[in-house]
């Protein structure tokens, strides 16, 4: 698909203005699992409203710094609108809660602030209101109900070694794995095998030498993008292939 097709006001706003409509329904109808309302169900189909703005938040930010490109370089037009428009979209997947998709997100949106032409002086001024931001997160997570999902969350990515099953299903697969499909610990030892744990399959079933591809692939990836990116052919193009580069490498070092 020519990436000019989405090159379109009116397309730039649908892909921002109609995840967040479906966030605040998430809100306001949505399913709750595992202490989390993420999920809108229609008929026998659910989905994440945040994984759409993961997409509409690069496609909307491309757009517009493309279009105000030569304005990027001052703090009220080059910075402030894209923070506000940030701002409504992470305080929404806060109160789901969804600490992982808030991270994401905002950070494929400030690269593409950063690589759009911004002032370096705007790096302090980012770097102020992210730390404002923070303290705004703290002090909204020990008044709200939310705290201890949060906590739990933050907890288990500093800490992965405190539940071993993860680390039994790594330490299994051996240099080469036990064959592709032949895990055994995705049959009820293992939690969230096809999301947060699938890495640990992976080397369950590839082994050592299988996982050590699968990051060396992500590498390649993201060298690549970074590279397709620095050739584009106009600042729509670029932004894009960096949301989106951004994007999938942050999700893999994440998990």
């Amino acid at each position: 698909v020519d990436y000019h097709l989405y090159k379109t006001p009116g397309i730039a706003i649908c892909a921002y203005v109609v995840p967040v409509i479906l966030l605040i329904l998430v809100l306001l109808v949505g399913t709750s699992e595992g202490g989390a309302q993420r999920w809108l169900v229609i008929g026998s189909f659910n989905f994440q409203p945040s994984e759409l703005m993961k997409i509409g938040i690069v496609i909307f930010f491309a757009y517009h710094i493309e279009k105000n490109y030569d304005r990027m370089n001052r703090f009220k037009t080059g910075v402030l609108p894209y923070l506000l428009a940030l701002a409504v979209v992470a305080a929404l997947l806060m109160m789901e809660p969804h600490l992982s998709g808030t991270i994401l997100i905002c950070t494929v949106a400030l690269s593409m602030i950063i690589v759009g032409g911004i002032r370096p002086m705007h790096f302090l001024e980012l770097a102020v209101t992210g730390v404002a931001a923070i303290i705004g997160i703290v002090l909204y997570l020990s008044i709200s109900k939310g705290y201890g999902y949060f906590q739990t969350r933050i907890q288990s990515w500093l800490d992965p070694f405190a539940d071993s099953q993860s680390l039994i299903a790594i330490g299994s697969g051996g240099l080469f794995g036990l064959g592709l499909g032949e895990s055994r610990q995705k049959y009820l030892y293992l939690p969230e095998t096809k999301n947060d744990f699938v890495f640990s399959i992976v080397c369950e079933e590839l082994g050592f030498v299988g996982a050590l591809t699968v990051v060396l692939l992500f590498v390649l990836l993201l060298v690549r993008g970074f590279y397709i990116a620095s050739h584009a052919h106009d600042k729509f193009g670029m932004l894009l292939t960096v949301g989106f580069t951004v994007h999938i490498g942050l999700q893999a070092f994440i998990n």
